[in-house]
């Protein structure tokens, strides 16, 4: 199936692999907060065994240095796209409302961010990616 959107996740290339994972994990939950109708129908199995909803379309992960995240931000930010972002400070917290409260305590050109997620018309969506690197 053909999607009129494309949905992608960026993490910064110089993290841990378990603060890769745990990014894309938190971020690909604001997408489908954000657009229900990305999430697909359940899964059974043969058995009759049912499976929680997944996102039903393909999702782009790239990997890049904390440059290229503050430039593809400010892209998708002057196209009016909304983004998930995860910063380096959230690692130091254990719940939503720590996480927002140190986000909140940084001014945008200073946030430390470690992620983002966005999901675009393809067309604007290569344009806020174009350069970026899918993640190996």
């Amino acid at each position: 199936m053909d999607h009129d959107t494309k949905i992608g996740i960026i993490v910064r290339d110089d993290l841990q692999t378990w603060q890769k994972l745990n990014v894309t994990a938190f971020l690909v939950a604001g997408i489908a907060a954000a657009a229900p109708e990305t999430i697909g129908e359940p899964y059974e199995d043969g058995s009759g065994n049912t499976y929680l909803f997944i996102l039903g379309q393909p999702v782009y992960v790239f990997a890049a240095s904390a440059e290229h995240l503050q430039r593809t931000r400010n892209r998708a930010l002057s196209r009016e796209v909304p983004l998930a972002i995860y910063t380096k400070d959230m690692f130091a917290t254990s719940n939503d409302k720590d996480n927002r409260a140190v986000v909140k305590a940084v001014q945008a050109e200073d946030l430390d961010i470690v992620g983002l997620a966005l999901r675009a018309d393809r067309k604007t969506f290569d344009k806020i990616v174009n350069g970026l690197k899918l993640h190996a």
